[in-house]
């Protein structure tokens, strides 16, 4: 087995990671003053701040509220919502240095195994834990012990980044499957243990105007995909030109016919429905299962299962890629008149995570993605979840940790509208 496939218990290192917050305060979120507005040492990214978040906006009663939730004598599952990537770990970091130093947190085993062993022993220092894919059960027997000790432990419920801040996707049972074992092994010798699934909120916002550098962007997404920019279209219109054509062209490959006088939301329905019906076939599911979410995973199960059949292996691979893709760009894009210009900054940088693959810069911004300007990360804590006093089913929890976190996504995207803090455009994902 590969090492990248091999679970290694993080051996985390008091000093590093009092080190490595405060290098990721400086050189990874806000940067360092006096240079980070300066050309041209505006233009490195460590003096500007890797993931540019120059404020952090995280009201004390929020802070309190984290910090009652852990400690000793309790176990704690952090889960923080997952807008971007890269700097998803940074505000994170910031966030547990605050309530809980010696927190775990979850990765992926690419970062954390697969940049070698020197790269690999520096992680587990960082107390970070591997996630092996199809494989975690070593990761989550680490992860009760480690919370039963009184440190959090700190996982992203929602899965992989879907670069949309404002809606929270379906989360994962994973942290509420741990968070219940460790009840059990914490009742087993104090009646009164008590275990909380944390949940923590961000939104961030730009601090300026940032509508040059953006439609710098999409100039350099639009020449890499060899994509036409259409005269006097506005920002907005080009991003929606984009993923017009992008559809278009998945439409071809599979032979399907294209409206273009029809909504993109209606097309991709049917391009997705379509799709669905031929992996359905390929694998030979019933036709009765039509949950997308569902048919991907007996589509994995397939794979897995039918390593022999190189053929079969291919088409169930791009159809089942294809839809994967396709579903990023989610109902949310089309729901209301309104876009702005953080909204943009989110569909540039899925198209490019998806699309843009030809060249090292494109590699770059998958790992290291930069933002179009400086931004304040605005951090808000919903109520954390017990589930020392909460006896329904796993799915009732999960469900009611993701509406706690929607509640407060949804009203801090209003608090900071209210306060004139976005820029709006137009929507032409939108159709009434």
């Amino acid at each position: 087995m590969s090492r990248i496939d091999v679970f290694v218990a993080p051996r985390p290192n008091p000093a590093l990671i009092r080190a490595m917050t405060s290098v990721n305060r400086i050189v990874m979120l806000r940067g360092v003053p006096g240079f980070r507005d300066l050309l041209p040492f505006n233009r490195l990214a460590g003096l500007r701040g890797v993931a540019n978040v120059r404020y952090i906006d995280f009201p004390h009663a929020d802070l309190e509220r984290l910090k009652a939730s852990c400690g000793a004598g309790k176990a704690t599952f952090l889960t923080p919502n997952h807008p971007e990537f890269f700097t998803d770990w940074m505000i994170d970091k910031e966030i547990v240095s605050q309530v809980s130093p010696l927190a775990a947190s979850w990765a992926t085993n690419g970062v954390v195994n697969g940049l070698g062993r020197l790269m690999q022993k520096f992680w587990l220092a960082n107390n970070l834990i591997a996630q092996i894919p199809g494989n975690s059960g070593a990761a989550k027997e680490h992860s009760v012990a480690w919370a039963l000790k009184g440190h959090g432990v700190l996982l992203h419920p929602e899965g992989g980044v879907g670069w949309h801040a404002n809606i929270v996707a379906p989360l994962l049972p994973g942290a509420v499957e741990m968070g219940l074992e460790a009840l059990q092994r914490g009742r087993a010798t104090d009646p009164d243990f008590k275990v909380w699934i944390a949940p923590v909120v961000w939104k961030l916002a730009f601090t300026r105007n940032v509508e040059a550098a953006l439609a710098k962007e999409c100039a350099y997404v639009e020449k890499s995909l060899k994509i036409v920019r259409r005269a006097n279209d506005t920002l907005p219109q080009r991003i929606h030109h984009i993923y017009a054509t992008l559809l278009a062209r998945d439409e071809a490959t599979w032979g399907m016919p294209s409206d273009e006088g029809a909504s993109y939301a209606g097309r991709q329905k049917a391009l997705v429905g379509e799709l669905g019906r031929r992996l359905g076939k390929s694998i030979s599911l019933d036709a009765a299962v039509t949950d997308t979410t569902e048919l991907l995973r007996r589509a994995r199960r397939w794979q897995r299962e039918n390593t022999g059949d190189a053929e079969g292996q291919k088409q169930v691979r791009a159809l089942a890629d294809t839809i994967q893709r396709l579903q990023r760009v989610g109902p949310w894009a089309s729901a209301n008149p309104r876009i702005t210009q953080e909204e943009i900054a989110e569909h540039l940088k899925r198209v490019r995570n998806d699309y843009c693959r030809s060249r090292l810069r494109d590699t770059m911004n998958r790992f290291i993605p930069q933002p179009a300007g400086p931004r304040c990360a605005h951090i808000r804590v919903p109520d954390p979840l017990g589930l020392h006093e909460h006896a329904a089913s796993v799915d009732d929890a999960v469900a009611e940790l993701h509406r706690r976190m929607q509640d407060t996504v949804t009203s801090t995207v209003a608090e900071l509208a209210a306060s004139g803090r976005f820029i709006f455009y137009p929507n032409p994902f939108y159709r009434h």
